[in-house]
Formats: structure tokens, C-alpha cells, sequence
């Protein structure tokens, strides 16, 4: 039940730490190079599910990399992210075989929504309908919950109140707007009930107290982040 891998080339090193920061918050298993160098090995070992290459990289340019591996039958998607923005350049990237094309400086949250839609093109069964966050994972076919892969039984209100908070991820949730979501709405409920559903969700999902995935908003709810 492993996360999703994605590798990263990319030379500016703080640039490379922002990217691997910000997929890792989204759930995915990072490894980043600086360069093209011991990128092959590492493909041949591990099972990498997507790969984000720079177009100006020292030593071998970034398309001419894809285009390579292209050659040597690496069918792995690839984004190519690059400060070439000319057309003739995206054209290039995409003929030696790049999935999609993402130029500087772009948004860091548009990068992600691309990395999600290659992720499901390619692999719409594996993608689909899984949820990541952090350590956590949610298989929305199965109704099944992992987190630092080992499976966490929840009831199905439980289950539903994660998948909420998880969709609306660093998103205050009134305790009205849970109520509407999670809970029947021909019920009456009152606050407490989320309250206390929260509290035993808490407690399955972080017993040792350490993690503090869901975090109360005092005057407005929860959100989780």
C-alpha cells in the first residue's frame, strides 16, 4: 500500500526542497537529484510513478534525458518544468516525449493539480480513488484507511468524517458544515455529536498524541493540516 513516487530533477536547490516539501504534504514519496547522475540507476531499482525533470540541468539538458529514456524504453510519465517557454521549445519537449510541460515561475498549487491528472491518466485505476495526506491514506473503493501503511479500522462515520476533512484539507469546518456533510441530514444532531466523533476518530488515528492531524479552531471548528 504504498504512496505514489515521484521523482524530482531539478538544480536549484532551494527550489528542489520547496517541491519535495510540497508533495511530500500531499502524500507522495519524494526523492529528489540535482542532476541527471545516478537517476538511471535509481529507476532501475525502484518502481517510480511519475518524474518531474528541469530542462536546464548541468551536464545532459533535461529533454535530451527524457528523450533517452524514451529510447531505452522508460515509459515512466514524465513533466518537464523549465524557464523555456518559447513555443518551439514546448513542442521539442513534448516530440522527445515529455507528458506535459509546466513553465517558470508557475504556481505551486497548479503544479500539483497537473501532477494528480498525469497520475490518473496514466494510472486511473491505481489513482482514482485514493486520498493522501501526510502518513495517512485512504482507499475510497475499499472504504480502508492506512496510515504509515498499517490499516486503521474506522466506523463508517469515522471513515466519512476523514474523508471530509481530508478533501477540504487546511479548510476551517464549522461544526454546522460537518453536521450537513457527514451526519443524515433528516437527523437531529447537535454539536456535541461532532464534538465527540472527532474525539474518537483523534484517538484511532493519533492514540500517542504526537501527530495532530485535526486541529480545533476555537469559536469556528476543525480543520485538519
Amino acid at each position: 500500500m504504498k504512496k505514489p513516487l515521484i521523482v524530482i530533477i531539478e538544480d536549484e536547490e532551494d527550489l528542489l526542497e520547496l517541491l519535495e516539501y510540497k508533495l511530500s504534504k500531499e502524500g507522495y514519496e519524494v526523492e529528489g537529484f540535482l542532476s541527471t547522475k545516478n537517476v538511471e540507476s535509481f529507476l532501475e531499482e525502484e518502481d517510480v510513478d511519475l518524474m518531474i525533470v528541469d530542462r536546464n540541468l548541468p551536464g545532459l539538458e533535461g529533454s535530451e534525458f527524457v528523450k533517452s529514456l524514451r529510447n531505452k524504453g522508460v515509459e515512466t510519465p514524465i513533466i518537464l518544468l523549465t524557464a523555456k517557454n518559447a513555443d518551439i521549445d514546448i513542442e521539442t519537449g513534448f516530440l522527445r516525449g515529455a507528458d506535459d510541460y509546466i513553465t517558470k515561475p508557475f504556481n505551486m498549487n497548479e503544479l500539483v493539480l497537473r501532477v494528480k491528472a498525469v497520475l490518473k491518466r496514466v494510472k486511473p485505476e491505481t489513482f482514482e480513488n485514493i486520498l493522501y495526506f501526510r502518513d495517512i491514506k485512504l482507499d475510497l473503493n475499499k472504504r480502508e484507511v492506512f496510515i504509515e501503511e498499517e490499516k486503521i479500522d474506522l466506523t463508517k462515520l469515522e471513515f466519512d468524517l476523514l474523508y471530509t476533512f481530508i478533501k477540504n484539507k487546511n479548510i476551517v469546518l464549522s461544526r454546522e458544515f460537518l453536521l450537513e456533510n457527514v451526519w443524515n441530514k433528516d437527523e437531529i444532531h447537535q454539536d456535541k455529536t461532532v464534538n465527540v466523533a472527532i474525539k474518537r476518530l483523534k484517538e484511532k488515528i493519533d492514540p500517542k498524541k504526537k501527530k495532530n492531524y485535526i486541529e480545533a479552531i476555537r469559536g469556528v471548528g476543525y480543520k485538519i493540516g
